[in-house]
């Protein structure tokens, strides 16, 4: 018997997202309430340092072997609102369904986010992200300002007027330069907004966005959704402002919904035989039926839990990825999508189609110029196999994005090649140039900077 030996094994602390396929061990998760704690970890940790909020991602974008992981998610205090000026300032940690029950009561509204309510800001902040909004685009458009702390444990302010290279690299930068603390954000009217549904053939449908939505002063949302196996058709859903009587009076959507419908949907027409015929025959007309007006926040609360299959992520799993084109080669692209789907026979749900402006120059952007954006939600299996044969199939659709002219999206699956990412991203080199200066030593770490970070 060996004496004074300590056997006891240290639990290792996992870190793994929605999907249920990127399990990462770290070294620690602390759950900061303070700025000074954030400040105190940066400074203490000698190894990497990763930053998590919702952990929506889908490709360890919010970790990395041996790291600090900062989960933001306490750190979520509303610490301003000018409801005159139309501005909030919050902490990165807060949902942005803790902002709406706050604006809610002044009547006013979040200007940019994605679908989904209970994404933290921070974490959106991190990739950029962008919803539904007609005439908006990336979330960088509607922000005045951030705080981050840097590797060194100092804190500064960005702006587009004050560390403006820190603000631009910062924003869709994937926690690569600092902890994003705080942000100021503008914000816009709460209105009252009716639904409109239209079917038409892929081919008509960027002349009819740009004829009757693009410039439209009253329309509020609008998608496209392309169903398989075919994607010819679209079907689209713009909500417009309006003067009608509500049909539902609640302003947000509950926190405790039940969602039944959506879940077991997506699980019964991803696996049964003809379940897309099933969903375009059945299930759209149930769910799409009669006329509705809801508040502008209501349409905004959306609880991604709506998605979430019905049975556990173990042999399967649903997966995001997104595509941005320029617009002028929407009809370029769709034949291009379609064949590498087909070819590989991805299980594929949907196919939601977005619009966003041009991105004011974020050096990540993913809109240099006005683009529709393809996201593609889709199932696959949790093998090792599996994961191998999407690699495959998404390093072909990122060669097609990139031939017509446009860009992937960098939260998902990190399978593009690192000329891929370059020629996607030619915003690189002053990314890097921006890490450089504020985290000369490569502390903030992650998958995705581990992939593409430079060579020494």
């Amino acid at each position: 018997m060996l004496v004074g030996c300590d056997f006891t094994a240290k639990p290792q602390v996992v870190v793994n997202d929605v999907t249920n396929i990127n399990p990462i061990v770290v070294d620690q998760v602390i759950r900061p309430t303070t700025t000074a704690e954030i400040k105190a970890a940066i400074k203490a940790h000698t190894g990497p340092v990763s930053i998590g909020g919702g952990r929506f991602s889908m490709g360890g974008q919010t970790a990395t072997e041996r790291a600090l992981q900062i989960d933001m998610r306490s750190f979520n205090k509303i610490l301003k609102l000018d409801v005159a000026a139309r501005k909030v300032t919050v902490q990165a940690g807060a949902l942005w369904r803790d902002i709406q029950e706050e604006i809610d009561q002044h009547d006013l509204s979040i200007q940019i986010m994605q679908t989904y309510s209970n994404f933290t800001v921070g974490g959106s902040l991190s990739v950029n992200s962008h919803g539904r909004y007609v005439g908006q685009g990336p979330l960088v458009l509607s922000v005045e300002s951030i705080r981050l702390v840097l590797a060194d444990g100092s804190e500064i302010s960005a702006s587009r007027a004050e560390n403006t290279d820190a603000f631009l690299a910062a924003i869709g930068g994937y926690g690569g330069i600092g902890v994003i603390t705080e942000a100021t954000l503008n914000l816009a009217k709460n209105e009252k907004i009716r639904r409109e549904l239209k079917l038409l053939p892929v081919k008509d449908y960027k002349a009819y966005f740009f004829q009757h939505v693009r410039d439209s002063k009253d329309a509020v949302f609008h998608n496209g959704d392309l169903f398989p196996p075919d994607f010819d058709n679209m079907k689209l859903v713009t909500w417009y402002r309006t003067d009608k009587p509500l049909t539902n009076p609640r302003r947000l959507i509950p926190r405790d919904q039940k969602y039944w419908l959506g879940p077991n949907a997506i699980s019964t027409i991803s696996t049964i035989p003809f379940g897309s015929e099933l969903r375009a025959n059945v299930l759209e007309p149930l769910l799409n039926s009669g006329e509705m007006v809801v508040w502008r926040n209501h349409e905004a609360s959306y609880d991604v839990a709506e998605l979430e299959p019905s049975t556990p992520r173990l042999i399967w799993t649903y997966v995001l990825q997104e595509y941005f084109v320029p617009v002028a080669r929407f009809d370029e692209f769709v034949p291009k999508m379609r064949a590498v789907l087909r070819k590989h026979d991805v299980n594929v749900i949907n196919i939601s189609v977005r619009h966003a402006l041009p991105d004011p120059g974020t050096y990540l952007s993913w809109a240099p110029e006005e683009v529709f954006s393809f996201v593609v939600y889709y199932k696959q299996r949790t093998t090792d196999a599996a994961k191998g044969q999407v690699a495959v199939w998404t390093r072909e659709m990122i060669d097609q994005v990139l031939s017509v002219g446009g860009r992937h999206y960098l939260p998902y699956q990190i399978h593009a090649t690192s000329e891929q990412f370059k020629s996607a991203y030619p915003g690189h080199v002053e990314f890097f140039a921006a890490k450089k200066k504020y985290d000369p030593t490569g502390k903030f770490r992650n998958k995705l900077w581990d992939a593409y970070k430079p060579e020494p």
